[in-house]
Order: C-alpha cells, then sequence, then structure tokens
C-alpha cells in the first residue's frame, strides 16, 4: 500500500490559531486546497473538521468582539448597534 505524501502536518493536529487573523488565514488556504480537488479523501475530511474549527474559532471571536466594541455617547458608554441598511 502506498504512502501519502507527507508534504505538511494534518490539520487537525495543529493547535488553535494565535488570532483571528491567522485563523481566517489558515481557513482560505485550507479552502483553496480543497477547492483545487487534489487532496486524497482521508485528507479531505481532516482538513473539512479543521475548517469547521477554524469557522467556529472566527465566530466566537468576532462575537466576543462586538460585544466589546463600545461607543461613547454623552459621558456614557454603551453597547454598539450596527446601522440599520
Amino acid at each position: 500500500m502506498a504512502k501519502a505524501p507527507a508534504s505538511a502536518p494534518p490539520p487537525a493536529a495543529a493547535a488553535e490559531p494565535p488570532s483571528y487573523e491567522a485563523a481566517l488565514g489558515e481557513l482560505d488556504r485550507l479552502v483553496q486546497q480543497m477547492e483545487a480537488g487534489q487532496m486524497p479523501l482521508d485528507q479531505l475530511l481532516v482538513a473539512y473538521r479543521r475548517g469547521a474549527e477554524l469557522l467556529n474559532h472566527c465566530r466566537a471571536r468576532l462575537q466576543t468582539v462586538e460585544e466589546q466594541v463600545k461607543l461613547l455617547e454623552d459621558g456614557a458608554l454603551k453597547p454598539w448597534v450596527p446601522p440599520a441598511g
């Protein structure tokens, strides 16, 4: 049985990304690799799982930041409300 080329460690072995930007960059690279259609099925599944983890990390980080964003209005801090439209 032939071994798959070991060009990089499996994405699932990676630790939590150090930042939102790092997670987004890794997610973008994974999507490009998956869309290229050149991954073996096993690697595709591992990449999909890692992508789901990265997506959840990004969503959680965005939610945390959104909750922390405040506007200074009349000397009081209040939660930021996105404009309608």
